[in-house]
């Protein structure tokens, strides 16, 4: 049997494809990523294909926000906040964009390895 290996920034709360149960924590984890009414939607819960697809244009969407929060702090919040509170809503919107960006590799993953991708171990 060959050894079950996941690509560095796979999800720690999903099995590696091909192993028993993986599906389900790769459903379970995606619905955590996306928003709680798409646990609402049957059509996600029974493709997970689907709700792959959906929980990657989610997070895609969270990350064009959190830039356009970036973009827009100084010039926003200037008006409405101090200068140490302007720079600290900068600096939580550069974690958020960081914090994105992990998600938006691991989501990526987990679609692609529901769409049949597998990985290797190199070395």
């Amino acid at each position: 049997m060959p050894a079950l290996v996941v690509p560095p920034g796979w999800p720690g709360a999903v099995r590696p494809p091909d192993a028993p149960q993986w599906e389900a924590t790769a459903a379970s984890w995606l619905l955590d990523v996306c928003p709680p009414e798409y646990r609402g939607y049957p059509t996600l819960r029974r493709h997970l294909v689907l709700l792959a697809r959906f929980a990657v244009l989610h997070v895609e969407a969270m990350q064009a926000a959190a830039r356009r929060g970036l973009s827009e702090a100084r010039g926003e919040l200037r008006a409405v906040a101090s200068d140490v509170v302007v720079d600290e809503a900068v600096q939580t919107w550069l974690a958020e964009d960081a914090r994105l960006a992990g998600l938006r590799r691991e989501v990526g993953l987990v679609e692609d390895a529901v769409r049949g991708a597998r990985y290797r171990a190199r070395l």
